[in-house]
């Protein structure tokens, strides 16, 4: 016990001194940047100084100094900011060749101090096969991914992938800090069995709180096959080809008084076909062709809010959540002026806002709404609700209640709302039901063990509920089934060694409703970014 209190003590003292050290820095003059950079496996760490562990060390090239520095939103000769310090290391932390990042001044002496930045890697290079099943449906690829390229932060990936639409081939790079002003460039060229996506951008992002100044353009050219689905089953299709292109330009004041504001301007040529699949089995029913041309004004309200905390959304990794207030509209005017197929007016809003506090109960909040006005009447106008709610329970346990509700007014068939296994109804097959409006409520019990299976995967469990349903009519025309509810657990597999960020969820669902043609017992294998 005398010992416990000892170290106790020792703990409260460092973490005071650490911040008696931040408030005594804010202001002084940033002399030097040290980088702690720390490998995948720690050998300092008995438990992980083996050979197998030492072997991995030796392969992974770790991130290069200039990738980390030049991502900092303090230099040499710069003035110390606790809030910039913070910032960064959210910058760190968001790149997935990272496992977590810290931010910190040191050496405090004669007004200058030294900003320490400490980095742990993870391994980059995923090589193999990958398998998932979720809806009734299975998933199976073949891929090479790198996202840490020579250490520079760059992603490249050679895939195949199949699942019950089609078959891709894939190339896809990405570099996300180009030059000094982390400019992101992206390509992406997939061949598939009925179609093919490529797409291009070059983007200097507003990617901090106060970056002054916004640019990018991006090229979008898409061609597959589409299908209506009824009780999970395909029962017609389309062939839809887009071209999407967009230029835009943002500027801004910066953050003033705990507050960003945004602006942004630019032109979207959209251009949708659709057209009867040449080799289809089904019957065809085809969406209406768009092609709208239009230029844009945005605004966006940002509040300087955000919490960290752990076991939330991950096992056992640093998480950043946005608490703030956040306000986005845009709108912009099509004309058959700017050779477009009709007049029409578009907007697009969203609303977010957090309440409370993540290390006790807290409420996440988000709304958002799009559509056109052409001729006086709405067309394609969505309205979506989503909340959060978060009870942490101890640092084992924590409760989620989720609500996700959408509002559909004169959709466009390409557009249609779904509901099934893909989308949160776990017990269900793939696009179970579809219509216009949709509501799923889902309830989960969290459990995140300490067992760390030969340090390399963190483990958790879930026990979940969740009842939906959709309204309107299916243009396939299926029987509405009402309200749908499954219940069921699961299993979630977390890597802290590995920089993809996906989860595996191996759940077991069982729908309570629907049609006599359901399996009694749905089980889930996929990936997912969250718990």
């Amino acid at each position: 016990m005398l010992l416990g209190s000892l170290l106790l003590g020792v703990s409260a003292v460092d973490t005071m001194a650490e911040e008696d050290t931040e408030k005594s820095a804010e202001g002084a003059v940033i002399g030097k940047i040290v980088l702690v950079k720390n490998d995948v496996f720690d050998i300092t760490d008995e438990r992980e100084n083996k050979s197998f562990y030492r072997f991995i060390n030796k392969l992974h090239i770790i991130t290069k100094d200039k990738v980390i520095e030049r991502q900092l939103l303090l230099k040499p000769g710069d003035k110390y900011s606790a809030r910039l310090a913070e910032e960064s290391a959210r910058i760190l932390r968001s790149r997935r060749y990272l496992f977590d990042a810290k931010v910190e001044a040191i050496n405090n002496h004669d007004g200058a101090v030294d900003l320490r930045v400490t980095t742990k890697d993870v391994w980059t290079l995923k090589p193999g096969f990958s398998a998932s099943r979720a809806g009734g449906e299975n998933r199976i690829g073949i891929d090479l991914e790198e996202v840490n390229l020579f250490g520079r932060g760059q992603k490249i990936r050679i895939a195949k992938d199949e699942d019950v639409d089609r078959t891709s081939r894939t190339f896809d790079f990405r570099d996300p800090h180009i030059g000094d002003n982390l400019v992101t460039a992206a390509l992406t060229i997939s061949d598939n069995s009925d179609g093919h996506t490529n797409f291009a951008s070059l983007i200097r992002p507003f990617y901090a709180l106060d970056t002054r100044w916004s640019a990018g353009a991006a090229a979008f050219d898409d061609d597959h096959r589409t299908a209506f689905y009824s009780l999970g089953e395909q029962e017609a299709e389309y062939q839809h080809e887009r071209q999407l292109h967009s230029l835009f330009g943002g500027w801004s004041a910066g953050l003033e008084n705990g507050w960003v504001r945004r602006y942004r301007a630019g032109v979207v040529f959209d251009d949708n076909q659709f057209t009867m699949v040449e080799t289809g089995n089904l019957p065809a029913l085809l969406p209406e062709d768009r092609r709208l041309i239009y230029p844009f004004v945005e605004l966006e309200l940002l509040e300087d809010q955000f919490e960290t905390t752990s076991n939330k959304e991950q096992i056992g990794r640093t998480e950043d959540f946005y608490m703030g207030e956040r306000l986005t509209a845009s709108l912009g005017y099509a004309s058959e002026d700017f050779d477009a197929d009709r007049s029409a007016v578009l907007y697009s809003s969203s609303y977010s806002r957090g309440f409370g506090s993540l290390e006790t109960k807290a409420l996440l909040t988000s709304i958002w709404a799009s559509g056109r006005l052409e001729d006086g009447k709405s067309r394609n106008a969505i309205v979506r609700l989503n909340t959060r709610y978060y009870f942490h329970q101890s640092n084992k346990r924590m409760f989620t209640a989720t609500m996700d509700v959408t509002y559909g007014h004169a959709l466009d068939l390409d557009n249609m709302v779904q509901l099934g296994g893909e989308t949160g109804l776990r017990g269900y097959p793939l696009a179970y039901q579809s219509g216009d409006s949709k509501a799923l409520f889902s309830v989960e019990q969290r459990y995140f063990w300490k067992w760390y299976p030969f340090r390399l995967f963190r483990v958790g469990g879930a026990i979940f509920a969740d009842v939906g349903r959709v309204w309107g009519e299916n243009p396939v025309g299926e029987a509405n089934q009402g309200w749908l509810r499954d219940v069921g657990f699961g299993f979630r597999f977390s890597s802290p060694r590995v920089g993809f960020r996906r989860m595996i969820h191996l759940d077991i669902a069982f729908p309570l409703d629907g049609d006599a043609s359901l399996d009694e017992v749905q089980i889930i294998l996929e990936s997912k970014s969250s718990f």
